[in-house]
């Protein structure tokens, strides 16, 4: 009797079993549906995102196919043989999201296959002059100390930031040349058919990359600077209006927060600034960058913008606390503080707006006097002022610690007006007058007054 109970309750078990197996069979089409629209959604928007990923998609396609004759057509293959893997084997390594990385990549491979080729076919000779019994020795030697000694090299930073790619191709073709030789009769085709098809591979990328849609990293780094500048600009217009300000118009004091807070997004670019000038450097003139532009130069902007970052980082802890300070000083503490927040955030426009025109910063300069001028005017009434009737220690504390943050900051915004102004001079930015076009005169209708027609010399346009 209890076996046949432990029969029953096994066949139920296993009947359960099977029917939930059926259940998640018959489900996992509708979860594999719902997994590939969430790809399909995910994979639309990282196209709007940036829809030079999708064209980027397009050209890699193009280049690899377009090297891929020379398997294709007997002639082209009879040259090369099987060393036409190599030309596939490099659009696929070297053709880069931007100009600069695959100029950068190519050059890096085109020169380093070419020198340890050389190189390589050097040790070879010398090996096999030495008799077959210590020809090997020999070349496992030079490719001990040439792996060893290129490898050490890695290790210094310019090498590392600009030629790394080229000092690991130089260490593999050295190795493969050396190495091949020893069983190779013709060593020299051998090397000459690899150079060949790695030339024709990189130059095939870098003529896609540039004709076709290019994505230039200096462009990109011309706009992150100055993007950079507005954020923290529209924070201090923020921290202007709304806190110091204290205005009780909640939708106003709460319509864009994520614009305010946008200056966190600038605390974390210093490697992909460091990474776009480097790719900067590799560029041949484009647009209105000319060759050898100072890139360097952004560099030294993008870290004072993000000095002045965390010190707003550290002022926007008051950005939701109303501005404290003793009774006697309150009113004129509180109007100095705003201009000051105000007029760094105009000088910090223009120069973002300086910046993407490429003319010198001159319209910033009485932003910036306004801006010292308050700070000093801040400073004098800080040191006048008689604390010792405060009543409330914490209404000093604020009020010093407030001061203080929008001082350094206006050091801050001076700094950045200092090395935009150099990166003026250094790419010979056009001054406001010569952005203007020349003698040109627009006339406006302005009114029509006791039966006049009153006509206005209108502003000339910017170009």
């Amino acid at each position: 009797m209890a076996s046949l109970e432990m029969g029953v309750a096994t066949s139920q078990e296993t009947v359960g079993a099977l029917a939930r197996a059926w259940r998640r069979s018959m489900g996992l089409p509708k979860s594999l549906m719902a997994k590939a629209v969430e790809v399909a959604r995910k994979a639309v928007k990282l196209g709007q995102d940036d829809p030079r990923r999708a064209t980027h998609s397009l050209k890699v396609g193009f280049a690899l196919s377009l090297v891929s004759l020379i398997y294709y057509f007997q002639p082209l293959y009879d040259n090369f043989g099987d060393n036409a893997v190599w030309a596939i084997m490099t659009v696929v390594v070297v053709f880069e999201f931007y100009v600069g990385a695959t100029l950068s990549k190519g050059s890096n491979r085109g020169l380093a296959t070419l020198l340890a080729g050389a190189l390589g076919v050097g040790a070879c000779h010398l090996a096999s002059l030495s008799g077959k019994t210590v020809e090997p020795i020999l070349l496992s030697f030079f490719v001990f100390l040439q792996a060893a000694g290129t490898t050490f090299m890695r290790f210094f930073p310019r090498i590392k930031a600009k030629y790394d790619y080229g000092m690991l191709i130089f260490i593999l073709t050295f190795a493969l040349v050396s190495v091949s030789g020893f069983r190779a009769d013709d060593i020299l085709e051998f090397a000459h058919q690899r150079l060949s098809t790695i030339v024709i591979g990189g130059s095939a990328c870098l003529i896609v990359s540039i004709i076709v849609c290019p994505v230039w990293a200096g462009e990109d780094l011309h706009r992150l600077i100055a993007l950079n500048m507005e954020k923290l600009a529209n924070f201090l217009e923020g921290f202007g209006d709304e806190s110091l300000r204290e205005s009780e118009e909640d939708g106003d004091s709460n319509q864009d927060k994520s614009l305010v807070r946008g200056y966190k997004s600038v605390l974390g670019t210093k490697s992909n600034e460091e990474s776009l000038a480097i790719l900067a450097s590799w560029e041949p003139r484009h647009g209105q960058f000319r060759f050898r532009h100072p890139w360097k130069q952004y560099l030294k902007i993008g870290a004072s913008i993000r000095q002045c970052a965390y010190r707003i980082e550290a002022l926007d802890g008051y950005q939701t606390s109303k501005f404290h300070a003793p009774p006697q000083v309150q009113t004129r503490l509180k109007e100095l503080c705003v201009e000051m927040s105000m007029e760094a955030a105009r000088a910090l426009k223009q120069l973002s707006s300086s910046l993407k025109t490429m003319t010198a910063p001159s319209s910033a300069t009485p932003h910036l006097e306004k801006s010292r001028a308050a700070a000093k005017a801040l400073k004098s009434l800080l040191k006048t002022t008689s604390w010792e009737d405060a009543t409330d220690l914490l209404d000093i504390v604020h009020a010093a610690t407030v001061s203080s943050l929008l001082i350094d900051i206006i050091d801050c915004t001076d700094k950045i007006a200092e090395s935009v102004s150099e990166l003026a001079s250094l790419a010979g930015f056009r001054t406001a007058e010569k952005h203007l076009k020349r003698e040109e005169v627009v006339l406006t209708v302005t009114a029509l007054e006791n039966g006049s027609l009153q006509v206005r010399p209108a502003p000339a346009r910017v170009l």
